[in-house]
């Protein structure tokens, strides 16, 4: 059964900005990136893209959780991107994994799109 869905939109050259900023690119991608996601996006050759997918899914991933744009006392550390056997999926900790305990949610559906312009993320918490 579906518990919530959650889709966001981001312009890339706004993730761009915000990391590569000189005094606060890097506090920006501490606080909003796990370790595992930095790695995994600066290793790619669009590695803004990957940042801004990630960002968006995790926007997608509060909405689904039915906390909005703020969060409601979600972290952005606490909703995690991760490849699984080649797909995207969805790591939660903390609030972020209580909310969907007492949601019913077991799993995350995870689809990422993105362009030089945009990038998608759009998500289903399914029980």
């Amino acid at each position: 059964m579906i518990i919530g869905i959650g889709v966001d939109l981001i312009e890339v050259p706004r993730i761009a900005a915000a990391l590569s900023h000189p005094r606060t690119g890097k506090r920006f991608e501490a606080k909003v990136f796990t370790a595992g996601e930095i790695v995994y996006c600066r290793r790619r050759r669009s590695f803004v893209e990957s940042f801004a997918a990630r960002f968006a899914a995790k926007e997608a991933v509060m909405k689904a959780l039915g906390r909005g744009y703020l969060g409601g006392g979600i972290g952005w550390l606490q909703i995690e991107v991760v490849r699984d056997r080649g797909r995207p999926t969805v790591v939660l900790s903390g609030r972020a994994q209580q909310q969907a305990e007492k949601l019913g949610i077991a799993r995350f559906h995870l689809s990422l799109t993105h362009t030089a312009a945009l990038a998608v993320a759009y998500v289903i918490a399914e029980s």
